[in-house]
């Protein structure tokens, strides 16, 4: 029997084999888990802690937000590693991408809500799968750190 990703998932398909699909997994980046507010942003720069794995870079803070939101994510390239919008734009892509996909790793193992800041810090240009890699690899570290504060 061929496995089918999220990536694969057809409303069709979920038509024809409900049973596959029996736990709904969310893989969304509404706007409401955007990070938009300068005021928290500063926050995150003058009272956050960090946690890195090369080349990835997360700031986070615990805070409270609005009703059953947990997370608020924004993205960062430097300008300084990559002078061409379209180069910064296209890992900023990459990096909501890779949150998209693994959010579930924070989301299932946070107790109180978390604004964070990812950054890219590196002129290296690695690949989607290297990033994806490392985005699970930092988002397991940050959850060892934070049950240390604990």
């Amino acid at each position: 029997m061929k496995q089918y990703t999220c990536s694969t998932f057809n409303r069709n398909f979920a038509h024809q084999n409900p049973c596959l699909f029996s736990i709904k997994m969310n893989f969304t980046y509404p706007k409401n888990e955007k990070l938009k507010s300068k005021i928290t942003i500063g926050l995150l720069f003058t009272e956050g802690k960090s946690v890195s794995k090369y080349p990835l870079r997360l700031v986070y803070k615990s805070g409270t937000f609005g009703e059953g939101e947990k997370i608020k994510m924004g993205v960062s390239v430097s300008k300084k590693n990559f002078k061409k919008a379209v180069d910064r734009n296209y890992f900023k892509r990459v990096l909501r991408e890779t949150y998209r996909l693994n959010k579930h790793l924070l989301i299932d193992n946070l107790d109180q809500p978390y604004s964070f800041m990812f950054f890219y810090q590196t002129k290296d240009r690695l690949t989607y799968h290297e990033i994806n890699t490392k985005t699970v690899q930092l988002f397991e570290k940050f959850l060892l750190q934070i049950k240390k504060e604990d």
